[in-house]
């Protein structure tokens, strides 16, 4: 047996062979997917404290993020106006007396009151409140003795299971790290290493657990993190270059600027990507582009005028240039990966049609799928009217179809009648063929999982694909996250919007909101009204969208139209819900989460979010993006009776900007790439060291 292979069995070895872990220790680690001894070793702590640099009571900053540690004197469950249930802790040093608190976490009222006497340690922010002064907890933890003594070092907290103890875990792990760490294999090799500056994988391990200083661990913190995104970034570009090297010669597109554009040149256009090598996309003479299409198409397509000009506006320099970078991909053999990303009426529609009628005018066929039906209908609504002026029939393919029409569409599809195909997961069904397939594009692509974007693009031979979101995502999750795309971003807005104005209210200033509804309907407007939840709940004191609904209509509203929306109802009654406030059968819109894409009322001037502390901001600014579509002036209210300390930061940013960019980075620093839209859906691995916020 090698020495290699010697390595690898210790490091396979059972969780047993650590002294002191038996079958119930075992199970207990099992439960923390702990079953090896290197499962162990990289088992990571989430963080070190050093108890001798806590800050003291009496000296800790307002609205500051602060560790302070205090004997815990005396705690108590308090309820709130609001339906939560708030824990009160007395803790006091020899500077003074704090109360901490936490909400709707009653179940540490037992866990305190049995350590009354003993030390806490708290992590939170320290705030005033009228006459009062209230630190609201992030974290907390309940010291062993030991480290208290231990002043000046470094000491690992490991997230727990029922049954095992810190002090157990923390003597685990110093006898595998002393005796396992320094045989695990570095698979980087030393020229990398050295040009990153990065520490050897046996020495971060081992820093990573007991640092001998915070200069240690910051470089432990570093090495690994670095693993972690180089593994992912790995395995994305290989699945791009798997994809693009199975991919045939001739599969590019013959592209005419002049078919597009209103003032694209005749002669060949260079279009330079960034970052990329300058590509060529041709303009042809018409005798050249008639001799093509003759070739090429099956069904007419009509180009007696650009696209751009039978639109009732004019691109905005950054559709333009998002335009070119697709075009110049498209003009390329192997298939393009692209992800689009816009904010909130950017005009990724206008951009995808252009895209589709590049495909048309080369023979192929080009496919939308939504994740919901509303938005596969107004991608299908708008998309059509569109392309109508050049003669291309497009097809609508959702399961709600009636059994005739989905037959009848599946057969345009098929026969190629239907040069655009639009429609949610309905596409990509065993029984949906395509004649001749040559670009796929993914809508809301985080809704989706890898393995159904990749069923659509089989339904062709080696399509073009571009997957596109109105969720602005950070620049470095973006890197993480579509590693194996190249990305466009459409940063402006076409002219003529209004700033939506947002406001933050609580309390009294409820009914201001109720009041400018009231004066946008008079006015001929609608309004939204997002409630988190679809029913009433026992345990979460929030507004219901249905029982909001019956009071609105009850007593706020009860001479105006109201309908109700939400993810319970068929999709003939949401279908229908949104056809009638669509088209001005309805004042107001009562409705869940369901509306946040895919909703486009330019009438709707008034956007009011019930309980917005229950949502992220990146939820939040898609909410905001339904209203503010036409050319009136918008307004966004969002309400919260009981927000927590993070929620109140998270609202305040809200309330400052409209910038979607800015939201997604102050989203991601808040909650973490877990909570961030679509990242849990995207098949990403969790990360456990890589901060994607910095």
């Amino acid at each position: 047996m090698t020495a290699g292979h010697t390595v690898l069995t210790l490091l396979s070895a059972d969780i047993t062979a650590v002294p002191g872990v038996g079958a119930t220790v075992a199970a207990r680690l099992h439960n923390l997917d702990i079953r090896t001894v290197r499962d162990l070793l990289f088992y990571f702590p989430r963080e070190h404290r050093d108890y001798s640099k806590l800050e003291k009571i009496a000296t800790i900053p307002f609205n500051e993020l602060t560790t302070t540690m205090g004997l815990i004197w005396e705690v108590k469950n308090v309820p709130t106006s609001g339906g939560r249930m708030r824990t009160i802790a007395t803790i006091s040093d020899e500077t003074g007396k704090l109360n901490v608190s936490w909400f709707n976490q009653s179940y540490l009222l037992k866990q305190l009151k049995a350590a009354q006497g003993s030390y806490l340690v708290v992590t939170g922010i320290k705030q005033r409140f009228g006459n009062k002064i209230e630190f609201s907890v992030r974290s907390h933890e309940l010291p062993e003795q030991g480290d208290l003594v231990n002043t000046g070092r470094l000491v690992p907290t490991y997230p727990l299971t029922e049954g095992l103890h810190a002090k157990a875990l923390r003597r685990f792990t110093k006898w595998v790290v002393d005796r396992y760490a320094a045989m695990i294999p570095d698979h980087l090799p030393a020229w990398i290493r050295s040009a990153g500056k990065l520490m050897p994988l046996p020495d971060a391990v081992s820093h990573i657990h007991y640092p001998e200083n915070e200069a240690a661990l910051l470089n432990a913190r570093r090495r690994l993190a670095f693993d972690e995104l180089f593994l992912i970034q790995l395995g994305m570009q290989e699945r791009r270059s798997r994809w693009q090297r199975e991919a045939p010669q001739g599969n590019a597109f013959n592209l005419d600027l002049t078919k597009i554009f209103i003032d694209a040149p005749t002669t060949a256009s260079i279009v330079e990507q960034e970052g990329n090598s300058v590509t060529r996309v041709t303009g042809t003479d018409q005798e050249d582009t008639d001799n093509l299409l003759s070739a090429t198409l099956w069904s007419p397509v009509i180009t007696d005028k650009p696209f751009e000009a039978t639109l009732p506006f004019h691109f905005t320099a950054a559709q333009k240039r998002v335009i070119g970078e697709i075009l110049a991909d498209l003009a390329q053999s192997k298939p393009m990966c692209r992800l689009l990303q816009g904010d909130v009426g950017a005009g990724k529609t206008a951009v995808a049609a252009a895209a589709l009628l590049a495909a048309a005018l080369n023979g192929y066929q080009g496919a939308i799928m939504a994740p919901t039906e509303l938005l596969a209908e107004q991608h299908a609504r708008s998309i059509s009217i569109m392309l109508e002026p050049f003669g291309i029939h497009t097809v609508l393919l959702t399961g709600s179809l009636k059994q005739r029409e989905r037959t009848m569409g599946r057969a345009a599809i098929e026969s190629g009648e239907a040069m655009v195909a639009i429609g949610t997961h309905a596409l990509i069904q065993e029984d949906v063929s395509f004649k001749r397939l040559g670009l796929v594009i993914i809508d809301e692509q985080h809704r989706f999982g890898v393995e159904q974007r990749d069923t659509l693009r089989q339904k062709g031979y080696h399509p073009h694909m571009l997957v596109m979101t109105a969720t602005p995502i950070p620049r470095t999750l973006s890197l993480t996250l579509y590693g194996d795309l190249d990305v466009s971003v459409i940063d402006q807005l076409p002219p003529g919007r209004q700033k939506i104005i947002t406001r933050w209210c609580t309390g009294a200033r409820r009914t201001e909101a109720n009041t400018v509804i009231a004066h946008q309907v008079a006015e001929g407007h609608q309004a939204f009204i997002i409630c988190p939840l679809i029913e009433e709940s026992e345990t979460l004191a929030v507004k219901a969208a249905t029982v909001e609904f019956e009071r609105l209509s009850r007593e706020v509203f009860p001479n105006l139209r109201l309908g109700l929306l939400h993810g319970a109802m068929k999709s003939a009654e949401k279908d229908a819900a949104m056809r009638r406030f669509r088209d001005g059968e309805l004042d107001i819109l009562v409705a869940t989460s369901v509306i946040e894409v895919g909703i486009d009322v330019s009438n709707a001037t008034v956007m009011v979010i019930e309980d917005a502390d229950r949502f992220g901001l990146s939820q939040l600014h898609q909410f905001r993006g339904r209203v503010g579509r036409g050319k009136d002036q918008a307004f966004c209210y969002v309400l919260s009776a009981d927000a927590s300390i993070q929620a109140q930061e998270r609202l305040n940013v809200f309330q400052s900007t409209d910038d979607g960019f800015r939201l997604s980075e102050e989203d991601l620093r808040l909650r973490g790439p877990g909570d961030f839209i679509g990242v849990r859906q995207s098949g990403m691995p969790e990360l456990r060291m890589a901060d994607l916020s910095d």
